[in-house]
């Protein structure tokens, strides 16, 4: 199995045409009113080598204790855990309004940490048989793509379970529906739009499959969740089908050394190149989750 090689199938950035779709940013003005803007993909910049970042949900308890808030995290990163990415959790932003966008972006700069990735909860599920519901699912997760497009991260993560009394193939076809949608909306700001496997239809890796094969779209991929493997749940299995569509790593402590190391050596025979977030609980495992992930990725 290969890799999929999205940039020989995307249109360049700087495409003739281009708006950057953001309610954040500014709009380049077309000569032509008449004439509509074209959706075109642009792919978002990705890294070019293996590296290492902390999910914000890790340390979500000192959060909701007010210890520190989002525009510390940068700061806590590098000083803290010496690590070069974080990945945002849109539940924990306090008010993005601009002033507050623009201190986040400093601060990441100041400490020389990049902003990778949004995980957005709360919004909706893509499954849904009502139009109108599959609708405002996207429209609920423009304003994190437009965040994210401001910030510099270049992915959204998404939920998808599904209906429990659907079919797997209307679960299917509504999730096809509903992620076209978002999708026409996030090429326009070159952000990518993925799954992380949180239970329903999600932990199926044959479902998904069908469901990036069907969308089949440059931007749309996976966000494998290296959970705790039990008969339910094979983390091999699951990586294995998940990896030709992955654009990042949710790593967890769950996972045994050695089974995390043959899923580091899987990711890198099969061409994944990118970020690994932790996501374990707590600044101990942070640490232990850095120094067994640096060992195996030979950072």
């Amino acid at each position: 199995m290969k890799r999929r090689k999205f940039i020989e199938r995307s249109i360049g950035v700087g495409a003739a045409g281009v708006v950057a779709s953001s309610m954040l940013g500014s709009c380049v003005s077309q000569e032509n009113t008449e004439e509509p803007v074209k959706s075109v993909s642009i792919l978002p910049i990705m890294p070019d080598k293996d590296d290492i970042s902390i999910a914000q949900w890790s340390l979500v308890d000192e959060i909701r204790q007010g210890l520190w808030t989002t525009l510390d995290f940068p700061k806590l990163a590098r000083e803290e855990f010496d690590i070069n990415g974080i990945e945002f959790v849109n539940t924990l932003f306090e008010v993005p309004h601009m002033d507050y966008l623009n201190q986040l972006k400093q601060n990441a700069e100041d400490y020389g940490v990049s902003m990778v990735l949004i995980m957005v909860d709360a919004e909706g599920d893509p499954c849904s048989p009502e139009a109108k519901v599959r609708k405002q699912y996207g429209i609920n997760h423009r304003k994190w793509i437009d965040v994210a497009h401001y910030l510099g991260c270049h992915t959204i993560r998404t939920n998808c379970r599904g209906l429990e009394d659907a079919s797997p193939e209307e679960n299917l076809e509504w999730a096809v529906d509903s992620y076209q949608m978002l999708l026409e909306y996030a090429s326009q700001a070159g952000i990518n739009v993925v799954i992380e496997n949180h239970g329903g239809v999600s932990n199926d890796p044959d479902w998904m499959e069908r469901l990036f094969a069907t969308v089949d779209h440059p931007l749309f991929g996976s966000y494998p969740d290296w959970r705790q493997p039990g008969p339910e749940f094979d983390n091999l299995a699951y990586l294995e089908k998940m990896l030709p569509y992955a654009k990042g790593m949710s790593y967890r402590n769950q996972p045994t050394e050695e089974l995390t190391g043959r899923m580091i050596r899987m990711s890198k025979k099969m061409g994944y190149t990118g970020w690994y977030g932790i996501e374990s609980t707590g600044r101990d495992a942070i640490h232990q989750g850095k120094e067994l992930l640096t060992k195996y990725l030979g950072l």
